[in-house]
């Protein structure tokens, strides 16, 4: 909506451009170039809390789990040089990971860009591989429209991170400010429109199917079509399979929910994947950690594609049919075309499948008659201890796998994890902004003793925030899927994967942060009552065993149906 023009400096049209677009959280790291923008979110403090991270990459982990679990742009703050360079790994994950970010960097003076001056990097040069868009603002009038631009970019279409390098002398200078909406740029086509004639061609070739299996993506949870996707299970008796950002999308007790795709997913979709006769995609990209050795992949099956992006079309696996679009259109009309049918004979093959996989894997994992504790039965007892209602943030290795595994979802939203660019780091950071988009939810982080050490910094934010993060520490004092690679593929010659740890529970302490230390199985539960009880963030460390291994396990390489059980 168009407002009277006032007079401000490029810094306050900065933040008055941000309030227009409704952001309420900011993540940052202040410094000089962008100084000035600071000087004047100072007198906005009560419309816009600011959230000093301990590092840049912290802010911008914190802005993708704040996106993940609003569906709204996350908004990070850095400075020129360093402070934007260090911004640039957590724009990647976001951009692999399709989630809508808006970074604002401080950039020197126009009259000085190209001549290396103090604190200079090319910041559009060095995030242009990885943003959906970037522009370098140079004079303070262009900055309501590149703002409005971004946000539209960001959160139009398949999502992702944009990046507005603003110039000192911008955010010095003085505009007529006046703010309007990005609803549409030439040449920029966001999302195309369902073909009917499409739809029609998968719904004959799903009414025909006698094995057929659903994968979904995240692609569901971005277009809010959780209901569409359980209401086309359900009418046409489809086993449905997640890919790691689908999860939480379908309910785990669901009874068409037949579990994890890939590399350390579940047995019976993976095996399962080279028995299906149509494989439908439904926002997914068909990632190599899903598909394993592609030339083996699915070759009994017709392919249906759903997806926004015309670019994930017949990248990896060809499609038979493939329909573009929004998946909450799309799988609406699939549903009304597609006849009521059953597939109980199939989904009970999955379900065979579920009872080898349980002998083999899960039975141990969770019930192990060693003495040493496993990650699958700390993960699901803290998943217990929620009523399956938290959500969960993991970093990224085994943890994250057994974590996926075992933890349980009642509520789409609910897993916010590093997916393409397995950024290890990512777990700590990106549980504040997930707390902060959902303060009344519990908010449990799964960090590995590695990844934790890379962003351990952020305690600080969370204590200073008082944010009542639940961090669950496994501590194997291995960088441990590594170390798990190197024992089953490089004749366990443990290369530089073993951890000398600090005193983990000192160093939280020292932030104010309460917590415990547990190595027995006899004290897991009161522990895990502990955590949960307490008023506040709170680390429950946990020693689990040294060499407890993910399974099953896809090989790197192999055929989805070569997965191995057990070593």
């Amino acid at each position: 909506m168009n407002k009277e023009p006032m007079k401000v400096t490029g810094s306050e049209a900065v933040i008055l451009s941000l309030l227009e677009e409704g952001v309420e959280i900011i993540f940052g790291y202040p410094g000089g170039a962008i100084m000035p923008i600071y000087d004047a979110l100072y007198d906005y403090d009560k419309k816009i809390t600011h959230i000093l991270t301990r590092h840049e990459q912290g802010a911008a982990h914190a802005a993708e789990g704040y996106a993940k679990i609003t569906g709204k742009a996350g908004v990070c703050f850095a400075t020129s040089g360093p402070g934007a360079t260090n911004l640039i790994t957590g724009i990647a994950d976001a951009m692999i990971d399709s989630i809508p970010m808006v970074c604002i960097t401080g950039q020197v003076a126009s009259p000085l860009l190209g001549t290396d001056a103090f604190q200079e990097s090319d910041v559009l040069g060095i995030s242009m591989p990885v943003t959906k868009w970037n522009y370098q603002i140079t004079t303070p009038e262009e900055i309501p429209d590149a703002i409005a631009q971004a946000f539209f970019i960001a959160q139009s279409g398949r999502p992702g991170p944009v990046l507005l390098d603003i110039t000192k002398d911008a955010q010095f200078g003085e505009l007529e400010f006046s703010y309007k909406k990005c609803k549409k740029i030439r040449s920029y086509v966001p999302e195309t429109p369902v073909d009917p004639f499409k739809v029609k061609a998968a719904a004959e070739l799903i009414d025909n199917a006698k094995k057929p299996m659903l994968l979904f993506g995240q692609g569901v949870i971005i277009s809010k079509a959780e209901e569409e996707l359980k209401a086309f299970i359900e009418k046409t008796g489809i086993p449905a399979a997640w890919t790691l950002l689908g999860l939480s999308a379908l309910p785990t007790e669901h009874p068409l929910n037949v579990g994890m795709l890939g590399m350390h997913g579940n047995y019976g979709p993976n095996v399962k994947t080279n028995e299906a006769d149509l494989i439908i995609a439904v926002g997914m990209r068909f990632d190599d950690r899903v598909t394993g050795k592609v030339s083996a992949y699915a070759r009994d099956a017709k392919i249906v594609h759903l997806d926004i992006d015309h670019a994930e079309i017949n990248k990896i696996i060809k499609a038979d049919v493939a329909v573009l679009g929004d998946a909450k259109k799309s799988l609406k009309m699939l549903t009304d075309n597609c006849k009521k049918n059953e597939h109980k004979k199939w989904l009970s093959e999955f379900n065979k499948a579920y009872d080898t996989e349980f002998e083999k894997v899960i039975d141990k994992d969770l019930h192990p008659t060693k003495e040493g504790l496993t990650m699958g039965e700390v993960i699901s007892k803290v998943s217990e201890a929620t009523n399956h209602e938290a959500i969960l943030v993991t970093d990224v290795g085994q943890h994250q796998m057994v974590a996926a595994r075992y933890f349980k979802f009642k509520h789409s939203r609910s897993l916010v994890t590093s997916g393409g660019l397995g950024t290890m780091g990512y777990g700590l950071p990106a549980s504040m902004g997930a707390q902060l988009a959902a303060p009344d939810r519990t908010v449990v982080a799964v960090i590995g003793d590695g990844g934790f050490q890379m962003t351990i910094q952020e305690l600080g934010t969370i204590a200073q925030n008082k944010l009542p993060v639940k961090i669950v520490l496994l501590n194997n004092n291995f960088l441990g899927m590594v170390r798990q690679w190197q024992q089953l593929f490089f004749e366990k010659r443990y290369s530089f994967t073993e951890l000398i740890n600090p005193d983990f529970l000192m160093i939280t302490k020292g932030f104010g942060i309460n917590g415990q230390k547990v190595t027995s199985r006899e004290n897991l539960d009161a522990a895990v009552k502990e955590m949960m009880d307490h008023d506040g963030p709170y680390l429950l460390e946990v020693v689990v065993e040294k060499e407890d291994n993910v399974f099953p396990m896809v090989p790197s390489g192999a055929s989805v149906s070569h997965i191995l059980l057990e070593p």
